[in-house]
């Protein structure tokens, strides 16, 4: 009877051990099953508002490739010998820059005061004051935008093609870039900011009046901060001929943009955008537009890529503008 008693007790520990582990493993499967996939979601509050459910990640507030508005693409893991490629490595340090800052939307005239990685395609249809004549611009200096370190982007921007509805010759204007360099930022509940120095230009790829006839170089500081739901970015730039200064003169360049973000791919905007000319043809004058707009995104469109459309019109408030009423069109891809 007591050797029964003792394999009855040895029967009994085991089967107690193996009922808490099956309890266990119920318990923490679906968390196994959800780490074995391409990101693990939570659900957080923030956008980037060019991407819109944001994977877990600590130190990314929000997403794994934020870009603009409410928009998180899936971060990049080297689970596999394939995924060891440059391609895949390169995408993971994108993660990480997006992972490194505020997760903002970008606006509809200011320059998104964040470093992104997306092809952007832009329409404008504005009345001109002199002739009251409306001009179509096709691509609006806009297009790919690439993250290739951790604190640079650089945009290459194609010319856009311009339709007059007056006497002047349509055709192509002039090629742009753009490098931005962040020199510091923190996420969302670790500071919400974002500061940096841009420099972009313009080369005299068109002809007048498609084309400025001259190379342009446009230092810019960049600033953001966020409050909650909302945010604010700001630039401030210069337009430095490289020749032609008589003519053309020297533009200060003072653009704020104040966003609301609802429901994590809608976010209403106001944005101010100032010129100031010294020198040329202009010397003294300024024009000042009020810009109020939307967006909303971001969408999956595949894998990374996802989808973001904006719109707005700018609307002249001083005596002086060289055009008014420019609706805007913004289609962006973020990846």
């Amino acid at each position: 009877m007591p050797l029964k008693e003792k394999r009855s007790g040895t029967k009994r520990l085991p089967i107690r051990r193996i009922l808490v582990a099956i309890a266990f493993l119920i318990l923490t499967l679906p968390c196994v099953l959800e780490g074995q996939g391409p990101s693990v979601r939570c659900k957080t509050d923030f956008g980037d508002r060019e991407f819109a459910a944001a994977p877990c990640d600590q130190n990314e507030n929000a997403s794994g490739v934020h870009d603009g508005a409410g928009v998180s693409s899936l971060p990049v893991q080297s689970t596999k010998n394939g995924d060891r490629d440059w391609v895949h490595t390169w995408l993971r340090k994108v993660d990480k820059v997006r992972a490194s800052q505020p997760h903002f939307v970008s606006p509809i005239v200011t320059t998104h005061v964040m470093l992104v990685q997306q092809y952007r395609y832009d329409m404008s249809w504005q009345q001109d004051s002199a002739s009251g004549a409306s001009t179509a611009n096709y691509g609006a200096s806009k297009g790919l935008e690439i993250i290739p370190t951790t604190r640079l982007e650089v945009g290459l921007f194609p010319p856009n093609y311009l339709a007059h509805q007056s006497s002047a010759a349509d055709g192509f204007g002039d090629l742009s870039f753009q490098v931005k360099f962040r020199v510091f930022s923190a996420t969302e509940g670790r500071g919400d900011y974002f500061v940096g120095f841009f420099f972009g230009g313009s080369l005299p790829t068109g002809t007048p009046p498609n084309g400025i006839d001259h190379t342009i170089l446009s230092p810019t500081l960049a600033a953001a901060k966020g409050f909650g739901h909302w945010d604010i970015q700001t630039t401030l730039g210069a337009n430095l001929p490289a020749s032609g200064t008589n003519v053309l003169g020297r533009a200060i360049i003072f653009n704020t943009a104040v966003d609301y973000r609802m429901k994590g791919r809608v976010w209403p905007m106001l944005e101010q955008n100032s010129v100031f000319w010294s020198g040329g043809v202009l010397d003294g004058k300024k024009q000042v537009f009020l810009t109020p707009g939307l967006v909303v995104g971001s969408f999956k469109v595949a894998e990374r890529l996802r989808f973001t459309i904006g719109t707005g019109v700018q609307i002249a408030v001083t005596e002086f503008h060289q055009y008014n009423h420019r609706w805007i069109l913004s289609l962006r891809f973020p990846f």
